[in-house]
């Protein structure tokens, strides 16, 4: 099981010092809390990808490598890469590039993107959502697998003879993950691709992700990928913890009663009962946590958000103290016992290489000096037919 946290990239007033972060601010914490989160133990980091205020994370592939470059051994990802407003292209080539610069510790999670405005801002029309990410995912499928691509769809020009560069890292793609709150549709896109599917798994009951994770389970084992079991599911969550219950009820009920994202509705309480929110004692934390796989089946990844509706940079690093010291170790231990030994694990650049290569060496991509500029159309690859060799992932 992997454990992260993850960032919506919010710039939200506090509501108990009343001051707000400056976008700079803001930038250089969530740079601290990825570093923090390795040194408390985490496995992953993910980023949000937004373009309108008051979110900051418009380039996630940039403050990816950036913390890349500061780490060693924390995973990377998005939540989420917008494959609707975004150019697959572009998603093609600055993905295989992070891939590179952190040497495989990364993976990205797809999504649509729910902000309206946005997409006119790129060119695209939100009633056009579903089947712009469905044809944005095929080809960007395709591009990290062929080396030359010729395609052909609705909503960009058509592409000839085209190659992405980089080529993925060790010719093996990034391993992707479909995000969704509430649409099927998109467990249906991870299950067809054999992909992950994460579950956002905050803000809603938990009967609501039963159902899209049933789901998605049961069109992964239609579509061949394995059996329901094996499918790879990963999970959000929010947290908010302190060393008694009373305290952590305390501090973080300004920060509920004040953040956009409740919408002033339910009490905290009522919210924690409705939802995975769980603010208390680290074993009330841990408590609620063990419940998702009740709920869920064995999953691979566990994501918290710690960082929003305004909590300040220090709250947010001692969350992670605490978390990384009492709560992590417990859990992995926990369900670890508990789960059944046939669940495979979260897919890594490592596991996904030894997939397609067994013992054999990765393929490494080199562009043909021999051929110039490529006008005989074929592959600008001098190894491109050993490619054939090799199963596809």
């Amino acid at each position: 099981m992997q454990f992260g946290i993850f960032s919506v990239s919010d710039i939200t007033r506090d509501p108990v010092s009343r001051e707000t972060p400056t976008e700079a601010e803001r930038i250089d914490a969530v740079v601290k809390i990825a570093q923090k989160a390795e040194e408390t133990g985490f496995d992953v980091f993910a980023i949000g990808e937004h373009h309108n205020p008051p979110f900051f994370s418009s380039s996630p592939t940039t403050l990816l490598a950036y913390i890349a470059g500061s780490t060693t051994n924390l995973i990377l990802t998005t939540a989420t890469t917008l494959i609707t407003t975004n150019d697959p292209v572009r998603i093609a080539e600055e993905y295989a590039m992070l891939q590179h610069l952190s040497k495989g510790r990364m993976d990205l999670m797809l999504g649509r993107g729910n902000t309206a405005p946005v997409y006119p801002w790129f060119g695209q029309d939100i009633r056009q959502g579903l089947p712009l990410a469905l044809e944005s995912y095929n080809l960007l499928h395709r591009l990290w697998r062929e080396d030359v691509v010729d395609w052909e769809g609705k909503f960009r020009t058509p592409l000839q003879g085209f190659t992405s560069i980089p080529r993925p890292l060790d010719d093996v793609p990034p391993f992707v993950w479909h995000g969704s709150i509430r649409t099927p549709e998109i467990a249906e896109q991870a299950a067809y691709y054999g992909d992950g599917f994460f579950a956002n798994n905050i803000f809603w009951p938990k009967e609501h992700y039963i159902r899209l994770i049933r789901f998605y389970r049961q069109r992964f084992e239609h579509y061949g990928h394995g059996t329901a079991k094996q499918a790879i599911v990963g999970l959000g969550g929010q947290a908010y913890v302190a060393k008694k219950s009373q305290d952590a009820k305390r501090e973080f009920r300004p920060y509920f009663d004040q953040a956009p994202v409740y919408g002033h509705g339910p009490s905290m309480e009522d919210f924690m009962d409705l939802t995975p929110l769980s603010v208390g004692s680290p074993q009330e934390v841990i408590d609620k946590t063990l419940t998702f796989r009740e709920h869920f089946g064995d999953y691979q990844r566990q994501l918290f958000l710690i960082d929003h509706a305004g909590l300040p940079l220090a709250t947010v690093l001692r969350q992670l103290d605490l978390l990384g010291e009492e709560v992590i170790p417990v859990l992995r231990k926990e369900i670890a016992a508990r789960q059944d030994p046939q669940t495979p694990a979260a897919p890594t650049h490592a596991s996904l290489v030894t997939a397609k290569y067994g013992d054999s060496a990765p393929r490494q991509p080199r562009p043909n000096a021999n051929r110039g500029d490529n006008v005989t159309g074929g592959s600008p690859y001098e190894d491109s037919a050993a490619q054939a060799s090799y199963p596809r992932l």
